[in-house]
């Protein structure tokens, strides 16, 4: 684990994940993992920052929903566009201080297992070409569905460990 709290398993780097097949379980296993990370915590614990500055736990989980529907639409937009689509980026900032950032994180839970589920499905059947397909993110340019399938494996242990490093921080 990292000392900086906020990147408890390090910066994304692609070439930490490599591995398809791990990534794959990655996503598959994340709505069982989160879950897991968030059992038992009282709503005075789950309202508590990940670090000084940072997200709530609460929020945290509910990011994790928010991020993973636009990661599943924008795959299936690669997937099905005849060129590289350009996505819409969106202020995660700003929807993590939206009124349901403040609901029981159970609503949440059940989404990323819903995402998540359909996710693996689609993931699952892709090809190799598939993996080659693309889009355009206005910010950071061009991807390709390997590498943000490595990138999303990564935010997937990156927020759980925000969770669960605070756990340990707090003796939780």
């Amino acid at each position: 684990m990292n000392t900086d709290p906020r990147f408890p398993v390090g910066k994304f780097d692609a070439a930490a994940y490599p591995s398809r097949e791990e990534n794959v379980k990655t996503i598959s296993d994340l709505p069982a993992n989160l879950k897991a990370a968030v059992h038992g915590l009282s709503d005075e614990k789950l309202d508590t920052p990940y670090r000084d500055g940072g997200w709530t736990l609460r929020q945290t989980v509910h990011h994790i929903a928010d991020s993973h529907i636009n990661s599943l639409c924008r795959f299936k937009l690669a997937l099905t566009e005849d060129e590289a689509p350009t996505i819409r980026p969106y202020y995660e900032d700003r929807w993590a201080e939206l009124a349901d950032s403040k609901m029981p994180v159970d609503v949440s839970l059940k989404i990323v297992d819903g995402v998540h589920s359909r996710w693996t499905a689609l993931l699952s059947s892709m090809t190799e070409e598939d993996f080659k397909r693309e889009f355009i993110h206005p910010e950071t340019g061009t991807w390709t569905l390997e590498k943000i399938l490595a990138l999303y494996a990564w935010h997937s242990v990156h927020h759980t460990a925000h969770i669960t490093s605070t756990r340990d921080r707090n003796g939780w």
